[in-house]
């Protein structure tokens, strides 16, 4: 099976055409080298895919007949993605929330307290 197929199977993308721009921007690799869309997987195949800043790493157990539910996905992958992945991604998330753009004006009075609250603490 493709490797576009197979990652829009597995559900990784919503649509086939998703995952086809996936691999030809260089975002899944297979054993360590980036593929073109039309990659044949087999099993034991080690896929790295990179997705909302995310490196998914999965083995392939089998090869499905088609697209499969939500339930049965996991009978032709395992997922080996390490936890420190998702973790910072969570960081990444909360920064920017403290994050100001440049132009928005003069820091309200709260935002100006915690700025002063803030510089005391290194100091």
């Amino acid at each position: 099976m493709r490797i576009d197929k197979y990652l829009w199977c597995t559900r990784y993308y919503k649509t086939r055409n998703m995952a086809t721009e996936a691999c030809k921007k260089g975002h899944v690799r297979i054993n360590g080298k980036a593929v073109k869309p039309s990659r044949e997987v087999y099993k034991l195949d080690e896929i790295v895919v990179r997705k909302n800043q995310i490196n998914y790493e999965l083995n392939v157990l089998d090869v499905p007949p088609g697209r499969v539910g939500a339930k049965l996905v996991d009978i032709y992958r395992k997922d080996t993605t390490p936890k420190e992945a998702f973790q910072n991604t969570e960081l990444l998330r909360l920064s920017k929330n403290h994050y100001r753009e440049k132009g928005l004006g003069r820091p309200t009075k709260k935002e100006r307290r915690d700025i002063d609250h803030y510089l005391d603490e290194s100091e």
